[in-house]
């Protein structure tokens, strides 16, 4: 971002942040998606049962901890190629 003028570096930022927004938009769409599909049976009352709230607790918990995970093994390999002079894309 060195090479960029003041105005440059503005858009840059802003399409960082809406690029940044529409990500964590999907990320929460699909767990969502995903939670109600896997735990939500009965919709016979406005409400979660019990059992389907549970379930959607652990599904969330669960959907979190794996994504924190999964960025957790991207930042240590980026690293680990960064150290060993291999560059993404090349």
């Amino acid at each position: 971002m060195d090479g960029l003028n003041a105005s440059e570096q503005r858009e840059f930022q802003g399409r960082m942040e809406k690029k940044q927004m529409k990500e964590f938009m999907t990320m929460y769409s699909n767990l969502v998606q995903r939670c109600f599909d896997d735990c939500v049976n009965d919709f016979t009352t406005k409400s979660l049962h019990a059992k389907e709230e549970g379930c959607v607790m652990k599904c969330v918990d669960k959907y979190l901890k794996g994504s924190e995970r999964l960025g957790q093994r991207f930042q240590e390999q980026n690293a680990a190629m960064m150290q060993s002079g291999q560059l993404p894309g090349r």
